[in-house]
């Protein structure tokens, strides 16, 4: 095992650099209310992100108060403003700013910047111009959510695609249902600790372990098993988490956005530990169903905050999901192919399962630390 732990160091040290937060990417929240020529805006943006743009932390003591948001809403307002516009581009309807207020998101405090725009005659397709964070967060995602005579809308802004137009008298479901498709693709492949989770338990399933004292893991005898020991896996996870995801984006149940990121973490550690020293390896679904659950509750954050209508909520929920699951599936297509050609190699058994594991372990715990505590270990 001496030989593998510089590549163990490696994937380590590599691991260390992710961010801990990594679950929960930059968001912010942007309401427009159309009714004529005047449109209504909130626009909910993370104090953390404000912070990092234009510094609101004045004593640097990392705790942000109301006392240094107050002082800085001049500059909140022209910051965010004019990275805003709305109307045509010969012709936007100019924005001012009615209000100013913070309140709590699952993951942190955000100001609340209220705002009106007064157009020149009512628009009958109105065109969004997001640009908020995306020169210093390339992954920073704007969630809007349009209302019009009764109807609601919502769409993702990113640095891909920071215009929109949204025509008033047909919003579009379809459109909202592949927003928020290719929103879970991107949360799922941006989500690390979710991404870790799923590889400690797609690891072994190129491997066969039998139940004797001093057992040691072995190459699987054939593609058929290991597949199917895969879309087990999936299944589980799959299963569990759109159960939870399901319920905590309808507010059936709310658990703390502290607590639901910890048990993340902690289940990543349990499963690259199981790996390590293996408590359950048959039924490995059983693990995956399980942590799915708690997993579900992580996905669901993003939907909770934007505040859909029931309507558009049930359309955003089962588009995120099936997001997510295409994102799962892109995934596990290029890893088990691959896995199941190195299996019997050194390189797999020794230097990926084995070191592998334990390094989505060890950054795993250094992820627990930091959320269950408050504690800035590694960046993020």
């Amino acid at each position: 095992m001496k030989r593998w732990l510089p590549l163990v160091a490696w994937m380590a040290l590599i691991g260390s650099a992710l961010p801990a937060h990594a679950h929960k990417p930059s968001d912010s929240y942007l309401t427009l209310r159309i009714d004529g020529e005047r449109i209504d805006g909130q626009w909910d943006i993370a104090l953390r992100d404000l912070d990092f743009a234009i510094g609101l932390d004045a004593d640097q003591d990392g705790d942000i108060t109301w006392g240094e948001v107050k002082t800085k809403h001049g500059d909140i307002a022209a910051y965010a403003l004019s990275r805003l516009r709305v109307g045509p581009a010969n012709a936007p309807c100019p924005a001012h700013v009615t209000g100013h207020l913070v309140d709590n998101h699952s993951d942190g405090a955000y100001a609340v910047l209220r705002f009106a725009a007064t157009c020149a005659a009512a628009p009958k397709t109105l065109s969004v111009d997001y640009r908020l964070f995306f020169d210093i967060d390339p992954q920073h995602r704007g969630l809007v959510r349009l209302e019009y005579q009764g109807k609601t809308r919502a769409g993702i802004f990113s640095a891909e695609q920071p215009e929109q137009k949204f025509t008033l008298a047909e919003l579009s479901k379809w459109h909202q249902f592949l927003d928020y498709g290719k929103e879970g693709v991107r949360h799922i492949w941006t989500g690390v600790d979710h991404i870790l989770f799923l590889l400690s338990l797609l690891l072994p399933a190129v491997l066969v372990r039998f139940p004797l004292p001093g057992g040691r893991w072995q190459a699987a005898g054939n593609f058929r098993a290991a597949f199917w020991d895969v879309v087990k896996v999936v299944t589980a996870f799959t299963l569990a988490h759109s159960i939870t995801l399901s319920l905590a984006a309808l507010s059936v149940v709310s658990l703390p956005s502290r607590l639901v990121e910890s048990a993340i973490a902690l289940s990543v550690v349990l499963a690259a530990l199981n790996n390590l020293r293996p408590l359950v390896f048959e039924k490995r679904w059983v693990i995956a169903f399980c942590f799915g659950l708690i997993h579900g509750f992580g996905f669901a954050s993003v939907l909770a905050d934007l505040g859909l209508p029931p309507e558009s909520l049930l359309i955003a929920l089962i588009a995120f999901n099936l997001g997510v699951e295409l994102g799962q599936l892109a995934i596990v297509s290029v890893f088990l192919p691959i896995a199941y050609a190195l299996r019997a190699s050194r390189l797999y058994q020794r230097g990926l399962f084995a070191g592998g594991s334990t390094a989505i372990a060890l950054v795993a715990t250094l992820w627990l630390m930091q959320r269950a505590f408050n504690l800035q270990l590694i960046g993020g």
